[in-house]
C-alpha cells in the first residue's frame, strides 16, 4: 500500500490525466449507445431498412402525431370475432427473443449451412418519407402498397396478455421491436383467423415468456398497432426467428421482409 502512495504521488498528473481520458471515452460511448449509433454487426445477413425519425413522437402520442390514415376503409372487429379460414401450416421456432441492442443494417449472408433469403428487389426505389409519413415506424425497400389489415379490438385480458407476449418475445427491441412483434399477432389474427392472442401464441409456435411482466415501450405499441390501427411495417409479417440463437431452413425458405436488431421478419408466399 505504500509503495502504491508513493507511485501516486510521484505520478499525480498521468494519474489524473488517464482518469480523464477513461471518463471521456465512457461518456462518448454512453453518447453512441444512447443515440443507436452502436448496433450489433449482422454479418451481412440483414436488408437495409430506415428507422421513421419520429418514431419517438409517435410512441408518445400514437396516430395523433400524424396526418395521414394508412388504413381509412377497414372494418373493426373484435378479438372474439368469427374466424376467417385459416391457413393449413404455421411456423416452428418463431420466437423472436433477442439480447442484442436495437438497430439495422443490411444484404445476405449464410448462417452456417442455410442460406439466408433475400427480399424481392423493388421494380423502383422505395420512398422511404411517402411510408414515414404514413406512420409506418420502419421504411422498407419492398413495401406492399395493396397491405391492408382490419382493425382488432382486444379485450382486457388479450390486452394484458399480448404486452407481456411483446416484452417476451422482443423487449429489447424497445417500442419498435414490441410493434413488430405485436403487427405479426394482429396480422394473423386478420389474415388467419386466430381469436385470441392465446390462439396466436398456441398455434403459430410463440416462446416468448409471457411471465416476466412488461413495460411501457410494450404498452405503447400494442396501442399504436391496434386501438390506432397502425402496422410497423408496410407489408405483412407472419413468421420471425433470431438467426444468432436458432438456425431455420424453414424460416429463410419464406418471403423475407426486413431484418431488425438481429432479428429476422419474414411474410409467406402466396395468401
Amino acid at each position: 500500500m505504500k509503495k502504491i502512495n508513493e507511485f501516486l504521488k510521484g505520478h499525480k498528473n498521468a494519474v489524473v490525466v488517464a482518469c480523464v481520458v477513461l471518463i471521456a471515452v465512457l461518456l462518448v460511448v454512453n453518447s453512441i449507445i444512447a443515440n443507436n449509433l452502436l448496433s450489433p454487426s449482422d454479418d451481412g445477413i440483414n436488408k437495409i431498412s430506415a428507422t421513421n425519425p419520429r418514431y419517438k413522437e409517435i410512441m408518445e402520442n400514437g396516430a395523433s402525431a400524424l396526418d395521414q390514415d394508412p388504413n381509412p376503409l377497414t372494418e373493426s372487429t373484435t378479438s372474439n370475432s368469427t374466424p376467417a379460414t385459416k391457413a393449413e401450416t404455421t411456423a416452428p421456432e418463431s420466437s423472436a427473443s433477442t439480447e442484442g441492442t436495437t438497430g439495422e443494417t443490411g444484404s445476405t449472408g449464410t448462417s452456417g449451412s442455410i442460406p439466408f433469403a433475400t427480399a424481392i428487389a423493388p421494380a423502383y426505389p422505395a420512398d422511404y418519407s411517402e411510408q414515414w409519413n404514413l406512420g409506418y415506424l420502419i421504411a422498407i425497400d419492398n413495401p406492399d402498397t395493396t397491405y391492408r389489415c382490419s382493425k382488432v379490438t382486444l379485450s382486457d385480458a388479450d390486452r394484458d396478455l399480448l404486452e407481456r407476449l411483446c416484452m417476451g418475445e422482443f423487449g429489447s427491441g424497445g417500442f419498435i421491436g414490441a410493434s413488430l412483434i405485436a403487427q405479426a399477432v394482429k396480422d394473423a389474427m386478420c389474415f388467419d383467423g386466430y381469436t385470441s392472442v392465446a390462439d396466436v401464441i398456441r398455434e403459430c409456435h410463440y416462446t416468448g415468456s409471457t411471465s416476466i411482466g412488461t413495460n411501457s415501450e410494450c404498452r405503447q405499441a400494442v396501442r399504436y398497432i391496434f386501438d390506432d390501427n397502425r402496422d410497423a411495417v408496410q407489408h405483412r409479417i407472419m413468421y420471425m426467428y433470431n438467426p444468432y440463437m436458432v438456425q431455420s431452413a424453414f424460416h429463410e425458405s419464406q418471403n423475407f421482409i426486413l431484418s431488425y436488431a438481429g432479428v429476422r421478419f419474414f411474410d409467406r408466399w402466396g395468401y
